[in-house]
């Protein structure tokens, strides 16, 4: 019984391995059989024929840059780089070139002091101190230490925060060489900031529709009889 069962079946296990599984077993066997044409010029259309098959195989994949390219590529490396064809290119890939890695990407080196307020902050205090000294300088760090409050808020919130404590950490991050001045206001990124200047809009527009301050009651305008 078991000789019937077995007579005449292929498993996988008993057949070559997949170079390319997403290709399938057929493309391999393509591959395989483009090595053993001996004419170069029907070997060569052989295999971009394999190649058109492939791409049908992934339509979706048409439009990525070079992708016919890389087709070429995982060819050479099914055939086990065996094969005397020449892609459009006009190089043939190496057994090297599969075994290229990509470099590391760099990953910036954070700071041990002040996390909190994020690698941000040091690139602009950088940039800040790149500056030479004047009214955009001034103007560029206040605009770092409202940015720093507001990135104080964002991940202290139950925590309050003075602009004592933000000035003394910004002195503190550029060594010294950046200040703000002591009356100088830095809620201008701040949700306080937004909210007083949203109350302060609101007066306004109060005592513009009232013609006074906000709670007098609107004037009248009285026509004096003839």
């Amino acid at each position: 019984m078991s000789d019937l069962i077995t007579d005449g079946m292929e498993y996988n296990s008993a057949r070559e391995d997949l170079i390319i599984p997403e290709y399938g077993r057929n493309v391999q066997k393509l591959i395989n059989h483009a090595k053993t044409i001996e004419d170069p010029a029907f070997r060569q259309k052989f295999v971009e024929a394999v190649v058109d098959l492939m791409q049908q195989m992934h339509p979706q994949s048409r439009n990525i840059d070079d992708y016919r390219d890389r087709l070429w590529k995982h060819v050479f490396r099914i055939a086990k780089y065996e094969l005397d064809v020449t892609p459009p290119s006009g190089q043939k890939p190496r057994p090297e070139d599969s075994r290229k890695r990509p470099e590391k990407v760099a990953y910036p080196v954070m700071e041990a002091k002040f996390r909190h307020y994020g690698h941000n902050v040091q690139q602009l205090i950088k940039k800040a101190l790149s500056m030479p000294e004047g009214p955009k300088r001034d103007g560029f760090v206040a605009v770092i230490g409202s940015y720093m409050k507001l990135a104080y808020r964002t991940w202290n919130k139950e925590h309050y925060v003075s602009d004592d404590i933000i000035k003394g950490d910004l002195e503190s991050l550029s060594n010294g060489q950046l200040s703000l001045d002591d009356n100088a206001s830095i809620d201008h990124l701040s949700g306080s900031g937004r909210r007083r200047k949203r109350a302060s809009s609101s007066r306004d527009r109060d005592r513009d529709n009232s013609g006074g301050r906000p709670g007098d009651k609107p004037r009248r305008n009285y026509r004096r009889k003839k």
